[in-house]
């Protein structure tokens, strides 16, 4: 016999963020709960609005099932004494067990006999165990809490109504002020409270009164009706799947309307037209079948069809509000020109422990003109380079972007261009913010990339010289973002750069120019090498690259997050060589012995005429011939050059003893050794890979 049992959590409403990951939990808590307490169930259906979460667990178990168990006392010599006796031990350990002293038997346990007893363990009910589940709710956790009333509970929101329905049977507990019950309320406006017969009628008690329990049928609904509109107007929507799901979780009875507003304001940039109804209202934008913005847009509304043309002409009131604001920032704004704007960000603060916007500025050009040099671009690119640079935030203290945050960059690129500012220019502009989350889109442009780089690792270095580093999950400006930006920006180009010999030149030339600002730029130097170096590493934890691998190629002096992703692939694209084995063995064997080697200062050069065997001999003509077009191979091949070193390598061994009794012999071989060393620790420390 198996029952279906309900439990959903009436509350305020939630922020749409929150419904589906919380969702979500209270799922997985509710498997748990029934889990741990030996519960078989079949599936569990979760259900969430904005203003309730629930599960309904099928096919769940009447009772625990019965356990049969033999449990293990004291040992034989302490439960009976030596005329034969129970002891008070042996007395205890039956009486503790319900059991009486004729119940025990003897069982050995590696030689030695103990007390054991059988004990049959009858399951709990259901019902019985079922009361527990308070538990779940009140351990559920959320990214924002309050508290309300005099409680101490801190919840997402304040919980109203609690159902805990075992087929018809209510479960009873009480969570604060509130008993559990049959009783669920339906939609707020055109709903009632509900009083349901058993578990199984939630979904269709709810869906007639106004409330579609289903995330997932919800979703269903709005993107049929908005195909229905779409279909009746001739239209193309783009339905983005962030917007979707909030939509989705800001209503309970979705019905999707149309809104008109003025085609004047389609002089507007779309893109602004679109954050207005997108971000700001979460409103599906339109266009037609020749792709161009009409003066339309789509919105959900929580609620049926009744009164629907008062909630259109409400929604385009605010709209054209918006759109009145938008319309007047943009005139606005071209009554300036760009220096007037670059004049202004002398009086924004980039950071207060830093400094100015425009000093910021000022150390980006000099970074940007630097990796312009490393990357060699051409004249041109380095001409708009240093504009862009000298320009890139401007749009900032416009009044439009002040008015929309989230446009900066996109107005700075629309404004330059009709300050007269080159295309490549205004580009750059724009893709300076890129990527704006970890697996954006990325700068497409050279000159844009170049300044994202910049931009960023200014940033990174400018923070961690004024001790502002993220810690654990604190990372208030970003700045994992965007080293990963950085990270990602280099790979997609196959731009090298040491950031170990990079930083000293860029603070070497902040020094020269004075744009330094007594910010200590050098105490740092490490920490950003590592931070740099732990996105390669999450990078190549996503790609499913082994840990070992991962600290082989990240463990090194050059930090050139291009080179330690290659050297993953290669050497991820080699382990399973029948050979490979044998030689990483062979190479790792060379690290080990020359990690360990003081070698005079003095002994700069190997020396052939010191060679006392043939194997000396052919393996310095073979890493020698390997070293004259090293740096030229590309990855592959200067591992597998590598990798054919080592029967060589292994003769080499066979035949000489390293540390000869002969100074001179010794560090000739030590210095052969080495010389080939550097060339293996271009992949990393290779003694961390482990090899099958």
């Amino acid at each position: 016999m198996t029952h279906s049992f309900l439990l959903e959590i009436g509350l305020e409403e939630m922020p749409a963020h929150v419904v589906t990951p919380a969702m979500e939990q209270l799922k997985q808590r509710v498997i748990n709960f029934l889990d741990a307490n030996n519960l078989k169930h079949g599936t569990v259906e979760p259900f969430a609005t904005p203003r309730r979460l629930a599960v309904l667990v099928h096919e769940l178990a009447n009772q625990q099932p019965d356990q049969d168990l033999e449990v293990k006392g004291p040992a034989k010599k302490i439960a009976v004494d030596e005329q034969n006796h129970w002891t008070k031990a042996a007395e205890g350990f039956a009486r503790g067990q319900g059991v009486s002293v004729q119940d025990i038997f003897f069982q050995p346990v590696k030689g030695t006999d103990y007390v054991y007893i059988k004990k049959h363990i009858a399951g709990q009910q259901a019902a019985d165990i079922l009361p527990g589940i308070k538990d779940v709710i009140t351990a559920m956790t959320f990214p924002t809490r309050m508290r309300w009333n005099k409680y101490k509970l801190e919840y997402i929101r304040p919980i109203h109504w609690v159902v805990a329905l075992l087929d018809h049977e209510v479960i009873n507990f009480q969570l604060l002020n509130i008993h559990t019950s049959n009783q669920t309320w339906g939609h707020r406006f055109l709903g009632s409270q509900i009083t349901l017969a058993q578990a199984t009628d939630y979904q269709q008690a709810l869906a007639d009164d106004f409330v579609i329990a289903d995330p997932q049928e919800r979703q269903h609904l709005i993107e049929e009706q908005l195909q229905t509109l779409a279909q009746q107007h001739h239209w193309q929507i783009e339905i983005d799947p962030e917007l979707l799901e909030e939509v989705t979780n800001l209503v309970e009875y979705p019905t999707a309307f149309a809104g008109h507003f003025d085609p004047k304001y389609l002089q507007i940039p779309e893109e602004v037209l679109i954050t207005s109804m997108k971000d700001n209202q979460r409103y599906f934008y339109v266009r037609d079948q020749d792709d161009k913005l009409v003066p339309y847009f789509i919105g959900v509304r929580n609620g049926n069809q009744q009164h629907l043309d008062q909630v259109i002409a409400g929604n385009e009131k605010v709209l054209v509000a918006r759109l009145e604001d938008a319309a007047f920032f943009f005139q606005e704004d071209q009554k300036h020109d760009i220096n007037y704007y670059v004049h202004q960000l002398e009086n924004v603060t980039f950071h207060d422990k830093i400094g100015s916007m425009t000093e910021k500025m000022t150390r980006t050009k000099i970074i940007a003109l630097l990796l312009a040099q490393k990357f060699n671009l051409t004249a041109e690119e380095q001409q708009n380079l240093q504009r862009a640079a000298d320009i890139y935030k401007f749009d900032l203290v416009t009044d439009m972007v002040g008015e929309f945050a989230e446009l900066q960059g996109v107005m700075g690129e629309k404004y330059a261009l009709k300050f007269g500012e080159t295309p490549a220019v205004a580009q750059a502009i724009r893709e300076h913010y890129l990527p704006t989350s970890a697996e954006g889109v990325l700068p497409q442009s050279t000159v844009g990339q170049v300044l994202a780089l910049a931009n960023k690792l200014d940033s990174i270095m400018s923070f961690f010289a004024v001790d502002l580093i993220p810690n654990g999950s604190n990372d208030p400006y970003s700045l994992r973002r965007q080293a990963t930006g950085i990270v990602r920006i280099l790979e997609k180009k196959h731009w090298h750069l040491d950031f170990n010999q990079l930083q000293p030149q860029i603070i070497a030339a902040w020094q020269q120019t004075g744009a330094q600002k007594q910010l200590d730029y050098h105490k740092h130097v490490s920490e950003v090498n590592e931070f740099l170096t732990e996105r390669v590493r999450q990078l190549l934890l996503q790609s499913q690259v082994a840990h070992d691998l991962i600290a082989t190629v990240t463990t090194t002096t050059v930090i050139d997050p291009v080179a330690m992703l290659q050297h993953a692939q290669v050497l991820q694209a080699h382990q399973a060589d029948s050979q490979f084995k044998e030689d990483i063995e062979a190479l790792t064997r060379v690290l080990r012995i020359t990690a360990k080697a003081a070698l005079p200062i003095t002994q700069v050069a190997v020396n052939p005429k010191l060679f006392e065997t043939a194997s000396e001999q052919q393996l310095y003509q073979e890493v020698q011939q390997l070293a004259a077009d090293f740096a030229q191979r590309d990855n592959d091949q200067q591992l597998q050059g590598l990798l054919a070193l080592q029967p060589t390598i292994t003769k080499y061994f066979d035949d000489n003893m390293i540390n000869a009794a002969d100074d001179q012999i010794r560090y000739n071989r030590l210095r052969q050794l080495q010389q080939l060393a550097q060339m293996i620790q271009v992949f990393g420390d290779l003694t961390q890979l482990i090899v099958k």
